[in-house]
C-alpha cells in the first residue's frame, strides 16, 4: 500500500470509492451506485468515469445528520 493510499482518509475532503462507501454501510456496492442515482448521495466521477464519495457526506450519513450540498444554502 503506498503513503498515499493509507493517508487518503486522513485529508481534507478525502474520497471513498463505492466498495469503501459499501463496507461502512454493510450494504452491496451496487446499493451505493443506486443511491447516488437517486440522490441521496452526491459522487464525483474520475477522468475514467469512477464514482467517489466525499468521505464527510458518507460519515454525516452514517450519523444521521444531513449536510447540505454543494450549492445549496
Amino acid at each position: 500500500m503506498s503513503a498515499q493510499t493509507s493517508n487518503r482518509n486522513d485529508a481534507p475532503g478525502a474520497l471513498l470509492t463505492p466498495s469503501e462507501v459499501a463496507g461502512m454501510f454493510r450494504v452491496d456496492p451496487k446499493t451505493v451506485t443506486r443511491w447516488a442515482k437517486a440522490g441521496k448521495l452526491s459522487a464525483i466521477r474520475t477522468l475514467g468515469g469512477h464514482r467517489r464519495y466525499s468521505e464527510s457526506e458518507v460519515r454525516s450519513l452514517l450519523s444521521g445528520v444531513p449536510q447540505p450540498r454543494e450549492g445549496e444554502d
